[in-house]
């Protein structure tokens, strides 16, 4: 039986554990523990994923990421009626340990009732949040799932994201000329200008229903007099539509090569590189149809949204995985506002075990 008081304990546990992206060593030291103690053979690949399995032929995939953003050190959970969040000077980490609480709460339940489970596989990545980076180096030969559920979207777990974009990330690094900004700067080649004027040739924020473009960082120069030499920028744009991403990696290269020309004395290095690609589900699609049994099942309705994001999901698709992310009870990912609904957690963890729990 799924245990609301054990969830809200293991999820306070796992939160108090630090894992910005890069530093999951300790929550993957947690978790090996935990399904090692379940029966479940446990490994981690040379990219340190944790991967457990029950070592059965056609497994069904639990899977959930282990890192979290910044301000994300130092949580201090806090249980208030239906809620659990942060003291409000960090994250709250629900993302995306709210979806390992209710993969570890369901196997949890399945094990303490003593029933049958299916074949199943669970896969914790690392670095999900700087660009999927741990899905992207998981060791593949390992994994024998062909249908997979990933907990890391925002509300219930009835809401199933239907479409994901592909993600194009760029960064550029622009070197100019030093020199003193009072005595001579005629002789300096200012690389803050020409990263000013790349700038004001992207476009930025929402371009149309499918279509978003960003420039997420920007530094340059070191000191108030002198003309800087040195300019960074990193931005992305994320579509559904093939064509519309064609058409923004060629305007970002243009806006370069207008630069180079204004510029000719500074030099500029882009880098353009596609870090997920889209996917849109349909009803046919073999975990769809798993998921909206289970939730039937439970008596929940089944709800679809497109996402802006990208989840493991979209990786593994790639990989000839049947993969579709749900909610996992989380609000207002990424802030200090962020919060976990207890109610919906303890959903989540149902459905974990409707999919994976013998039936009858």
């Amino acid at each position: 039986m799924i245990n609301r008081d054990r969830m809200v304990q293991t999820f306070c546990e796992l939160v108090t554990i630090d894992s910005p992206s890069g530093e999951e060593a300790a929550v993957a030291e947690y978790l090996v523990g935990r399904l090692g103690a379940l029966g479940l053979d446990v490994i981690q690949d040379d990219y340190g994923n944790v991967i457990a399995s029950d070592g059965r032929e056609d497994p069904f995939m639990l899977s959930a990421h282990m890192d979290t953003v910044e301000p994300g050190r130092g949580i201090k959970p806090i249980v208030d009626n239906d809620r659990i969040s942060s003291d409000g000077t960090t994250i709250i980490g629900g993302d995306c340990k709210a979806g390992l609480t209710a993969i570890l709460e369901a196997l949890d339940s399945i094990r303490e009732d003593g029933a049958g489970n299916i074949p199943i596989e669970v896969v914790c990545t690392r670095e999900e949040e700087i660009g999927l980076v741990g899905a992207m180096n998981l060791d593949f030969s390992a994994i024998r799932s062909k249908e997979a559920i990933v907990f890391d979207s925002e509300g219930p777990a009835s809401q199933i994201t239907w479409s994901s974009p592909t993600y194009v990330g760029f960064d550029v690094e622009i070197t100019g000329r030093a020199a003193h900004a009072g005595i001579e700067p005629e002789r300096g080649v200012s690389a803050i200008r020409a990263a000013a004027d790349l700038i004001s040739r992207l476009p930025q924020g929402r371009l149309d229903a499918e279509t978003t473009f960003n420039i997420g960082t920007f530094q340059g120069g070191d000191v108030r007099n002198t003309v800087p030499e040195n300019a960074s920028l990193m931005g992305e744009f994320r579509s559904t539509n093939l064509e519309t991403l064609d058409e923004l990696r060629v305007r970002v290269s243009e806006a370069l090569d207008e630069v180079r020309k204004g510029f000719p004395e500074a030099d500029l290095h882009a880098h353009v590189d596609t870090k997920f690609e889209t996917y849109t589900l349909d009803e046919d699609d073999p975990v769809i149809r798993r998921i909206k049994a289970a939730l039937a099942d439970l008596g929940m309705e089944p709800t679809s949204k497109p996402s802006g994001g990208g989840t493991d999901a979209n990786v593994f698709r790639t990989k000839g995985i049947s993969a579709a992310a749900v909610g996992m009870a989380d609000y207002n990912f990424h802030t200090v506002r962020e919060y976990v609904s207890i109610p919906e957690l303890v959903d989540a963890a149902h459905l974990c075990e409707k999919l994976v729990r013998t039936q009858g």
